[in-house]
């Protein structure tokens, strides 16, 4: 496994020292900028490369931020929005720092991700030393697993959409998120598929959770589709929401969408109900695979929309609905506006579903947009 060590280089030789050894205690290779050597690449690119190879990233915070680059932030905080999205993080801060503003802001931004990464404290360079250990070690234990095929995992995602099959939704416009998770492994095995506890908290969070995608005010029922346990609402043929999880940890979520008012018997998609809707799928999706995978087998996913209807009208923002409600044109479709959309990298790390949802939620939006409206 190769882990990247980030941190200031100047004033963090200590600690910087002691991570290097903790990695190459566990037989790991450690990537580090003080041997790259002689590069045709900045070392803005040489890092971020660096990164982009790693397997881990190993995040040192002191009390410096360090002085800020081209791109407006210092190398490590760089190295940090290289690393979110893409990588896992094992994230160290120095305990009792005094730390300059920027560098409080910095530990702040990612104290406040909720979930999706190791954070811990540590006293000096002797101290680090003693704790990285064991934590790589867990992470190593955690992900060892079959290979990660992106390639499979994007054809899983989309073989998890339903057919779509003509009047099968009657109520308007329906938003469906299908997460694949990999690699492909058994996280649930029969006997904690039927559990009433996994029932019962997929039931909670649903009704519960922030946001929630139940309504409180419908029944919901339970069921198994072949491997897959079903929580829905409603009508699963209309514009009911619904959950279902396979043992894989594969998942898809339907929520209705909100239909606008005063459309004058038109069926107008607004823009920003289509984003809370997958913001609130987004959300659940994070929850659950926390909960039924804490020791995090599963290490990527690919998320892929769609939005279902048969009736439906124009795509238009809440503005521009209120501007003008009725002034419309409904563009002639063949279907091609209920295809699934994907990333363009499809394969995600597990930890994008909380620490970069709004990135993930602003494209696919985009993409669900262009679909409708071409």
């Amino acid at each position: 496994m190769k882990v990247f060590i980030s941190s200031l280089i100047t004033g963090m030789e200590a600690e910087r020292a002691a991570a290097k050894h903790a990695v190459e205690l566990l037989g790991h290779e450690a990537i580090t900028a003080e041997e790259f050597g002689a590069r045709a690449s900045s070392p803005q690119v040489a890092c971020l490369s660096g990164i982009r190879e790693a397997d881990l990233v190993v995040l040192i915070l002191g009390p410096r931020y360090g002085a800020r680059q081209g791109a407006g932030v210092s190398a490590t905080h760089e190295e940090v929005l290289e690393a979110r999205n893409r990588k896992p993080l094992l994230v160290y801060a120095q305990s009792g720092m005094d730390a300059e503003p920027e560098q409080a802001a910095l530990v702040q931004e990612i104290g406040g991700w909720e979930s999706g990464l190791f954070r811990d404290v540590f006293e000096s360079a002797e101290d680090l030393g003693r704790k990285l250990p064991s934590a790589i070690y867990r992470f190593g234990v955690s992900h060892a697993s079959a290979p990660l095929d992106p390639t499979a995992l994007r054809s899983r995602a989309l073989a998890l959409f339903p057919p779509i099959e003509r009047g099968y939704y009657q109520g308007g416009v329906v938003l469906q998120l299908a997460l694949a998770a990999g690699p492909d492994t058994t996280v649930l095995r029969p006997a904690e598929m039927e559990a009433q506890s996994l029932l019962d908290n997929m039931h909670q969070q649903a009704l519960f959770g922030r946001p929630a995608i139940f309504n409180r005010s419908i029944g919901m029922e339970a069921s198994f589709d072949g491997d897959a346990r079903v929580v829905s609402q409603g009508e699963r043929r209309s514009d009911g929401a619904s959950v279902s999880l396979w043992p894989n940890g594969d998942m898809l979520i339907s929520l209705p969408v909100p239909p606008a008012e005063g459309s004058m018997g038109f069926s107008v998609v607004l823009q920003e109900n289509v984003a809370e809707q997958l913001a609130a799928a987004l959300g659940y999706a994070a929850w659950l695979l926390d909960h039924i995978d804490r020791t995090e087998r599963v290490t990527h996913v690919v998320p892929s929309v769609r939005l279902v209807g048969e009736h439906a009208g124009a795509w238009r923002t809440r503005a521009e609905h209120m501007a003008s409600p009725n002034g419309m044109q409904v563009p002639w479709r063949q279907g091609e506006h209920q295809e699934p959309v994907l990333l363009s990298q499809a394969h995600q790390v597990r930890q994008a579903l909380t620490m970069d949802a709004q990135r993930i939620i602003e494209d696919l939006v985009v993409l669900l947009r262009r679909k409708w409206v071409n």
